[in-house]
């Protein structure tokens, strides 16, 4: 969703530019799935289109930069939404690695931002946020998150982007430690998400 994108598909959603009264804009569009009965189908679409605008709206009263919406068509299950000019964190981290450790400082202070607010993204990597000239993170494609959070969910979140970031970026674990340490510093009860990602880590290594 970053400056240089005309159009993309992900797994579930296509991504378009577009304009709406005169602003630049992108489309997110959840496609129709064959595979399903139609009636099921579009329940699921739209029920996934209202909860991730919901999503952003909250997590931006919550202070986290989302883009800002400008409309939402249930029928067609899209939403029409402020294009981000910047760049995507992933490319900045590949591009510059000197700036590593002042982004990852940035990353950490937003998601633990987030989290202070129960809201969980549900698929942290580096491709879903997008380093706004401004040097503030924005954070996109929220549609696995959810709200009223519990540590669980938190830790999880945690957890997911851990291992995202450091398959991503496999020479950046200093930079990671800064991003975790600026993260922890800014989420209440830090013990407690510490020792929930802990716990997380470790049903992985027995199971």
């Amino acid at each position: 969703m970053d400056a240089g994108t005309d159009c993309a598909m992900g797994a579930e959603a296509t991504i378009t530019e577009s304009d709406f009264l005169g602003m630049d804009a992108v489309v997110k569009q959840r496609p129709p799935k064959t595979y399903r009965l139609p009636e099921l189908d579009h329940h699921i679409r739209s029920s996934r289109t209202r909860n991730e605008a919901r999503i952003m709206h909250e997590a931006r009263a919550a202070g986290v930069r989302t883009p800002c919406i400008y409309d939402i068509d249930l029928k067609e299950c899209s939403i029409t939404m402020e294009r981000m000019d910047g760049r995507m964190v992933k490319d900045v981290l590949d591009s510059e690695p000197e700036r590593a450790e002042e982004v990852c400082r940035r990353v950490g202070e937003t998601i633990a931002r987030l989290h202070s607010a129960r809201i969980c993204h549900g698929d942290l990597t580096t491709s879903n946020m997008i380093l706004m000239d401004d040097g503030e993170v924005c954070l996109i494609d929220l549609s696995m998150g959810c709200t009223r959070a519990e540590t669980e969910d938190i830790g999880v979140d945690v957890r997911l982007m851990e291992r995202a970031f450091t398959s991503a970026h496999v020479e950046l674990e200093d930079a990671f430690s800064v991003l975790m340490d600026a993260y922890y510093s800014n989420v209440p009860d830090a013990k407690s998400v510490k020792r929930k990602v802990e716990e997380i880590r470790n049903r992985g290594r027995y199971t």
